[in-house]
């Protein structure tokens, strides 16, 4: 996006130093594929024969990421833009002659994006682009689901709770909300697949989904033991063949300190933890550093949008975080 440089990009930029918002908006600008992912949305965005011209797809796209990244509503991203520095100038807007896209126009955007599961052809993207840079290593899974708790109280329009949330225990602790289930690659913790599903379903179920083809291992923590056992696992050809390194449980593990020998099921144990550990990480950023600790919508489906949106995002945090920055962009040129 061409940007008409001002007198304030002129002071800002004889500034000491750059805050950590500014750093992690000019990352994902150079790393997200723009023009790409415009012209994915481009076949079902409003031509503007009638009425007002639209705003650049572009644009609402710019400002549609950065509402997921730092949890905003809609009216909040409005303002926010108005407020930061560094989300204008990631917008590119010059105040001089235009405005900020208002709360009405973004909401309509995300029903649009929503509709056409635009979400998750821009996840696949990502997930390519880090496999085609070599970036992605083959024949391993991490699967594991996280609990997303949404609002339990009936004090709304409808005066009930969300009907496709449940309730499930976790330890002496009740949740209500949801689970995402994610399958991360093995060698590297990028995701590369994401589903959703009520908070009361178990983990096992969803496992069929997050195996790839050319997966041989699977590593999970003790909650999926018995998976091989499943239907969809022995009927299928290759599941069926994938070796399962499922965590044990602590009390499996009866050897006492008094032991003098080496304990090797404790060392096997430690080996498999510190494979499944990666996958960790990618949770750890959507909920805290891109503060969704909590359902933002109503249902599944436009949680799992949403989740396909932040998960690219931390796909390419955690590329940025390592180093692999200048792989991806030369990849993706």
């Amino acid at each position: 996006m061409d940007r008409q440089t001002s007198f304030t990009d002129y002071e800002y930029d004889n500034r000491s130093r750059r805050t950590r918002r500014e750093q992690f908006l000019a990352s994902m600008d150079e790393m997200i594929p723009w023009q790409d992912w415009v012209d994915m949305i481009e076949p079902y965005y409003p031509k503007g024969t009638h009425g007002r011209r639209p705003i650049g797809a572009e644009t609402m796209l710019r400002m549609y990421l950065m509402q997921n990244w730092f949890g905003l509503s809609d009216e909040g991203m409005e303002d926010a833009v108005y407020d930061s520095y560094a989300m204008k100038n990631f917008l590119g807007i010059d105040f001089t002659h235009e405005w900020v896209p208002d709360a009405t126009t973004l909401l309509k955007f995300r029903h649009l994006l929503e509709k056409h599961d635009i979400a998750e052809k821009l996840f696949v993207d990502i997930r390519e682009r880090l496999d085609h840079s070599g970036l992605i290593m083959h024949g391993g899974t991490i699967v594991d689901a996280t609990i997303v708790r949404a609002p339990s109280s009936t004090k709304n329009k409808n005066k009930a709770r969300d009907p496709e949330m449940h309730q499930t225990k976790k330890g002496n602790q009740w949740h209500f909300g949801m689970k995402s289930h994610s399958g991360a690659d093995a060698g590297t913790g990028y995701v590369h697949t994401i589903t959703a599903t009520a908070a009361n379903t178990h983990d096992i179920v969803e496992t069929h989904h997050l195996v790839r083809e050319d997966d041989h291992t699977v590593y999970a923590d003790s909650g999926y033991l018995g998976i091989e056992k499943r239907d969809e696992i022995k009927n299928d050809e290759h599941l069926s063949q994938v070796e399962y390194r499922i965590a044990a449980r602590p009390s499996q593990n009866r050897l006492t300190n008094r032991y003098g020998g080496f304990n090797w099921d404790k060392k096997i144990e430690h080996d498999k933890s510190s494979v499944r550990c990666k996958v960790e990480h990618p949770f750890h950023i959507v909920k805290n550093f891109f503060h969704c600790a909590k359902t933002r919508y109503r249902g599944l489906k436009k949680n799992l949008h949403m989740f396909h949106i932040l998960f690219a995002s931390a796909n390419l945090l955690m590329c940025a975080r390592s180093g692999r920055q200048r792989d991806f962009c030369l990849a993706m040129g």
